[in-house]
């Protein structure tokens, strides 16, 4: 090959790296960012199985991996919602009334 064709050939492969970088830019700053409202809509239109998960993520304009994440998250979100409602942290007034010294009858609320 001629030096010429080499250059041709490095200088159309630094045009597409670019073109590529370019792209890859407008992908990230066009990228739609839904909300939480907007993600539990979504799961929750998937539980109601109205509409195949397939059908749904293509009108939403997402993956289905990523509507599988997100019921994960909201899955474990309540599964961490359900064990802080049976096991909760003491309140800073229940805490108080047990350092009290013993001497002292307990208060009785």
């Amino acid at each position: 090959m001629s030096e010429e064709s080499i250059s041709a050939i490095l200088e159309a492969e630094s045009r597409t790296e670019e073109t590529r970088g370019f792209i890859k830019q407008v992908r990230r700053v066009t990228r739609h960012k839904f909300t939480p409202e907007e993600k539990i809509r979504i799961v929750l239109e998937g539980f109601r199985h109205e509409v195949p998960i397939r059908d749904l993520c293509r009108r939403e304009g997402i993956r289905p991996n990523v509507y599988y994440a997100w019921l994960r998250d909201f899955m474990e979100a309540g599964k961490e919602r359900m064990t802080r409602d049976t096991v909760r942290d003491a309140t800073k007034a229940e805490v108080d009334r047990l350092n009290l010294p013993s001497s002292l009858p307990p208060l009785l609320c």
